[in-house]
């Protein structure tokens, strides 16, 4: 790693990264702009960046993004996630910590089968219905469902972009993220529930009159459209079983959903242009230049570097690299966005893997899955979804400044990732 290119590569990465984490110009602006650097200095090519399957952009990540955002928009215009929240409240009796366990349940959930910048899209408007019609805070509900979605979307491949991106570096499955991850997500929903029981205690006050008004509304009326709602649930759920049962099929996630995607526009009558107008754009392009940048790291040969320096760090210490890599990627996803994070770790972690002998499932994959999907609740910028929630909270007149999340999402990191750590030692160490 001598050469000039390379050292152009990195002063261009990480002047990306500061862009992006300073927010002096749109991250994706920032991710593009940084792409065309990495092809103007000739750190990568046009073969490698749109062709090459370990140095381009990873159409696997891109396509199933595209398919999944289609479908949820689809979902969208009939009014499910209107339904499910005013559900909830009744079902809760508007009692505002009961509120909050529903809403929290519904979001991980939902972050799990989707992912959870789609769920938190749809869900945060309405809890800020809920909350003015409960005379509540809406801070605190907000906060806590982003913190679930981050945790709930930990729970599977398609739950939060940075599982996207591991499956597809390392080979993994729907179901292996069901088999190693799901467990611990379900006991990790329960520690949130009760730490938010804790850190927002002075916001539940109950106003009966409020209470009751909200509980004369009609769940019902929230459907706007029962026959593409029928289509809708039927069309996911295929997907859902499509992603389950990829090892008898060989369809890969991104085929799967893109089969989803076009299937429910064949059989309903929305139009495909109010479809795609739904599909996050932004989101795919700052994806697509991430990826080019990163490629452009691996063709110079700094990946390759870095991936050496930390294999003679680790050695042959699975334990203490597994608790490495989670605790440092809990930090760095905290500091920095964990999408990019993971990116830019995946082809790191791809290479200790293999100079550990292991496969697909290492533990080293599932270390950095839970450090950089848990640690996204540290910050205000660690995560999409917080992002996506803080803005929807801006624009609705309820704003959430950074260390008012941060200083909740600290706490819950702290106590998720130690919990991790603590599942790792035992389950693939321990009791291996």
């Amino acid at each position: 790693m001598n050469d000039w290119q390379s050292w152009a590569a990195i002063v261009v990465f990480i002047g990306t990264y500061t862009l992006i984490i300073s927010e002096k110009i749109h991250r994706v602006a920032a991710a593009i702009g940084g792409a065309a650097l990495m092809l103007a200095i000739g750190a990568t090519d046009d073969k490698s960046a749109f062709y090459s399957e370990h140095t381009g952009i990873d159409w696997n990540v891109i396509f199933l993004l595209l398919g999944m955002m289609m479908i949820v928009g689809v979902l969208k215009k009939t009014g499910m996630f209107e339904y499910l929240a005013i559900w909830s409240v009744k079902r809760a009796r508007a009692k505002p910590f009961r509120v909050m366990v529903m809403l929290i349940v519904i979001t991980a959930i939902a972050s799990a089968l989707l992912d959870n910048v789609t769920t938190v899209l749809l869900i945060a408007p309405v809890t800020l219905l809920v909350c003015e019609r409960l005379a509540l805070p809406s801070a605190p509900f907000l906060i806590a469902e982003v913190l679930a979605s981050n945790v709930g979307g930990t729970a599977t491949l398609v739950g939060d972009p940075p599982n996207i991106i591991i499956a597809s570096r390392a080979g993994l499955t729907f179901n292996d993220f069901l088999v190693h991850l799901a467990p611990l997500c379900v006991v990790l929903i329960l520690v949130l529930i009760a730490l938010c029981r804790f850190l927002f205690r002075k916001s539940f006050l109950y106003d009966e009159e409020r209470a009751e008004e909200v509980m004369a509304l009609e769940e019902r009326e929230a459907i706007r459209d029962p026959r593409l709602l029928v289509q809708g649930l039927i069309v996911l759920v295929l997907v859902v079983a499509g992603f389950v049962l990829h090892p008898l099929l060989h369809f890969e996630p991104s085929v799967v959903a893109l089969l989803g995607a076009g299937l429910l526009i064949a059989i309903s009558t929305v139009r495909t242009g109010d479809v795609l107008s739904e599909v996050e754009w932004p989101t795919l392009g700052f994806f697509a230049g991430l990826f080019i940048m990163i490629g452009g790291l691996i063709e110079t040969g700094v990946i390759g570097e870095v991936s050496e320096s930390l294999a003679d760090v680790i050695g042959e210490h699975e334990l203490g690299g597994s608790m490495l890599l989670l605790g440092a990627s809990a930090v760095l996803s905290g500091i920095v966005d964990n999408i990019p994070y993971v990116a830019t770790m995946a082809p790191i972690t791809s290479d200790l893997v293999e100079s550990m002998g292991g496969g697909p499932d290492h533990v080293l994959w599932w270390s950095l899955a839970l450090g950089a999907d848990l640690g996204g609740n540290a910050t205000a910028i660690g995560a999409s979804a917080n992002v996506v929630v803080l803005g929807i909270a801006e624009r609705n007149r309820q704003p959430i400044s950074f260390w008012q999340f941060t200083r909740y999402g600290l706490v819950v990191t702290a106590v998720t990732v130690t919990l991790a750590a603590v599942y790792v030692w035992l389950r693939y160490f321990a009791l291996a």
